[in-house]
């Protein structure tokens, strides 16, 4: 069985701008710099032939390039939060992008997706953090600001969990057009 997702690699100086955000927060668990990504669709569990399929429906799909701009902090939990997040800047091919994707693996008999697609970059996951903490945070990160990113791929990605933590390892690369 494989844990997969569908997304976009960031370079290793982004990964590094990203990752200088992280502290300040107690009982935060910070993701490890490496593991900085996009999340354009969350699998799952599969096995190797749907995972097979999986890959050749990605292989099909066309959609262009563009250029994400990462963007602001926020937290996802309004009376407890629970993660803390790089926003990304509203880009009509993103959405189109994930749209296709979600697309493709519903014909192929994934099931759809029930949230929203609200593109983040997870930058900490919260358990007993303080409030304070928190909007500390939030406030000093409000006006984050990355170099714009060139997209021209997306990958199907599998996350390994360990003991410190989850090791992801690209399966395919998917290039845009």
């Amino acid at each position: 069985m494989l844990r997969l997702f569908v997304g976009i690699a960031f370079p290793p100086e982004l990964k590094l701008r990203l990752s200088l955000l992280c502290g300040g927060v107690a009982g935060a668990k910070w993701v490890d710099a490496g593991n900085l990504h996009l999340t354009l669709r969350f699998v799952g569990e599969v096995d190797e032939g749907v995972a097979a399929d999986i890959d050749d429906a990605l292989a099909r799909l066309q959609a262009r390039r563009f250029t994400l701009q990462l963007a602001g902090a926020g937290v996802f939990g309004d009376g407890k939060p629970r993660q803390l997040w790089v926003g990304v800047e509203r880009e009509p091919a993103l959405s189109a992008l994930q749209g296709k994707i979600e697309q493709a693996l519903i014909r192929i008999g994934i099931p759809p997706e029930p949230r929203k697609f609200a593109p983040h970059v997870t930058l900490a996951r919260l358990r007993e953090a303080r409030r304070d903490d928190v909007q500390r945070f939030l406030a000093l990160n409000a006006q984050f600001r990355a170099a714009p990113l060139a997209v021209e791929r997306f990958s199907l990605i599998a996350s390994y969990p360990t003991k410190a933590g989850s090791v992801y390892e690209d399966q395919a690369d998917y290039p845009l057009h």
